[in-house]
């Protein structure tokens, strides 16, 4: 190897060995009470189960709540949205006097899923929120 080569290898290899020397991770493990806190409650809630321990070091909040299903979910979403979370919607649905909705959503590492819906004036709100996103993300409702 030639002299110019040498030094460019040590250069390289220096290089490496302080940068991967700075990087640091910076995740935090949240607790429950920091996961409960992060959400929301809904409006108009009549009744609160959880937090309930789930999988991956997760919760699950269940609520009922009054108000027509469609409308409460999408304040929901909008609550969750006001208190940092980046949320996605995957289904809604309208029919007659029921609807519902399905969110995914992060907020920094933490990851939520929220299931609800119902009918009439009545509205069923199930939310999982763990501290990263688990490899399956499975918000299984609640005892009702």
């Amino acid at each position: 190897m030639t002299r110019t080569a040498t030094a460019l290898a040590a250069l390289v290899l220096t290089a490496g060995v302080v940068v991967s020397g700075c990087s640091s991770s910076t995740t935090e493990t949240k607790s429950p009470e920091d996961l409960k806190s992060s959400i929301p409650v809904p409006a108009g809630v009549t009744r609160t189960v959880g937090p309930d321990p789930i999988a991956s070091n997760g919760i699950r909040m269940h609520y009922e709540a009054t108000g027509a299903p469609g409308p409460s979910m999408v304040a929901y979403r909008n609550a969750l949205r006001d208190k940092g979370w980046a949320m996605t919607t995957i289904v809604t649905s309208e029919g007659g006097t029921g609807g519902g909705a399905t969110y995914v959503g992060s907020q920094g590492n933490a990851y939520t899923v929220v299931d609800g819906g119902g009918f009439e004036q009545q509205t069923f709100i199930d939310i999982c929120v763990w501290p990263e996103k688990p490899a399956e993300p499975n918000c299984t409702r609640a005892k009702r």
